[in-house]
């Protein structure tokens, strides 16, 4: 991989979770996993799941449901949203997921529902918004193992936390966890402990954790013009894309942290995981 201002001696690589597949794609497919073999051992009707009218993980969840033939029901924050209302609820339609449109208020008070759920005598398994509970937790920790050799540093772009806990939970030892959260103001160790539900593991790993919470641009889906002109000259250095939303923001802040000079790359190995993202907007 080339970044445009790495002058130092750090071998850098990326895991191209992007490659898996073109829906279910990066860390979706990690997220979606276990959930969906819980439905199927609990002989579930279907799978219930949340998302924003731009969603990777609803559309992962349609395209999981139409090649598993499993039903997928996707509730989405917007009354006053509609399947016509952008590409993403166009595909997740097509793929054969219902949408229900939910007030923000209702979505607020959903979106973390997780596990079997009961609805006029059907057993469902519920799936909170982009994947977060253990099961995607579970899923996410089998990248590490994924790969023939150990970094010094691994580096994620952290939305719900989920990813960024499965591989702090299994990188190795010696090794650190880089994390560059999207949302602004995004409280990283609450949340992650939040997630785990673990107090006294999650501290036994917080020394390998570190957090780079400046490099949101502003925050979810927003976009600087420095962070823009940064993506196409990434394009034109290398042969695989990234996305204003998650990726271009960790490689970005990689590329800004070589460029300042921060001395603790120096002669180490260093691997960003892609965790994909859909150009459907």
């Amino acid at each position: 991989m080339n970044l445009p201002f790495n002058t130092a001696c750090i071998e850098l690589f990326v895991k191209r979770d992007d490659l898996i597949h073109p829906f279910i794609s990066g860390n979706k497919i990690r997220k979606l996993k276990y959930n969906i073999l819980e439905a199927l051992e609990n002989h579930c009707k279907g799978i219930i799941t949340y998302g924003g009218a731009y969603s990777n993980h609803l559309i992962a969840s349609a395209a999981a449901g139409k090649e598993l033939g499993i039903k997928v029901i996707g509730k989405v924050r917007g009354e006053e949203l509609m399947v016509q209302s952008n590409a993403v609820l166009q595909e997740c339609d097509s793929m054969g997921m219902k949408l229900e449109f939910l007030t923000r208020a209702e979505f607020t008070a959903q979106k973390h529902r997780s596990g079997m759920f009961e609805d006029q005598g059907e057993s469902y398994w519920v799936i909170p918004e982009g994947g977060a509970n253990l099961e995607g937790v579970q899923g996410c920790k089998e990248i590490i193992s994924e790969l023939d050799q150990t970094y010094d540093y691994y580096l994620v772009a952290q939305g719900t936390c989920t990813t960024s806990l499965g591989l702090l939970l299994s990188i190795p030892e010696n090794a650190k966890l880089i994390v560059v959260p999207v949302l602004k103001g995004f409280d990283v160790l609450q949340e992650m402990r939040n997630l785990l539900k673990n107090d006294a593991l999650f501290q036994s790993l917080q020394s390998k954790l570190i957090i780079w919470d400046t490099y949101h641009h502003g925050g979810y889906a927003k976009k600087s013009e420095s962070l823009l002109t940064f993506i196409d000259e990434f394009h034109t250095l290398n042969d695989f894309h990234i996305e204003p939303i998650y990726t271009g923001k960790v490689f970005y802040a990689l590329n800004n942290e070589i460029s300042l000079g921060n001395p603790i790359f120096a002669g180490k190995k260093v691997i960003i995981i892609h965790t994909g993202g859909i150009h459907l907007r």
